[in-house]
């Protein structure tokens, strides 16, 4: 039975090879996102990008991120923004219950249905106006 020969120093090693593969991907990926997300960018620009970044992948993302990072990190804002506007209109349309006309009228429909009483439906009628 042959056991691998690897010391801590290895180990250590190809731990933090590996955390900056991943941190590059990551700074990677967000200038993709970044290129592809930005509308004043023409097309031909994009692909010169894109091409750049293969070619000579950590100077072009260092250039990226020098000449464009403060409008990168705006237009991350700006859709972080949006995201939020968005959720929030979700929010609003699922959590509202209809106008205070509607839940009178639910009211009513379960008061001469039999599923509530006078008191039950006088006490639903004060929650909708108030």
């Amino acid at each position: 039975m042959i056991l691998a020969d690897v010391n801590l120093g290895e180990i250590l090693w190809t731990t933090l090879v590996i955390f900056f593969m991943v941190m590059y991907f990551m700074i990677l990926f967000s200038i993709l996102g970044d290129l592809f997300r930005d509308k004043d960018t023409s097309g031909w620009a994009k692909a010169a990008w894109v091409i750049f970044l293969v070619l000579a992948p950590f100077l072009t993302a260092l250039i990226y991120l020098i000449a464009r990072g403060n409008g990168m990190a705006k237009r991350s804002m700006a859709a972080q923004a949006d995201a939020q506007k968005q959720f929030n209109e979700y929010v609003q349309t699922v959590a509202t219950q209809g106008s205070a006309t509607e839940q009178i009228a639910q009211a009513k429909q379960l008061l001469d249905s039999g599923a509530i009483d006078q008191a039950e439906f006088e006490a639903l009628k004060a929650k909708a106006l108030a």
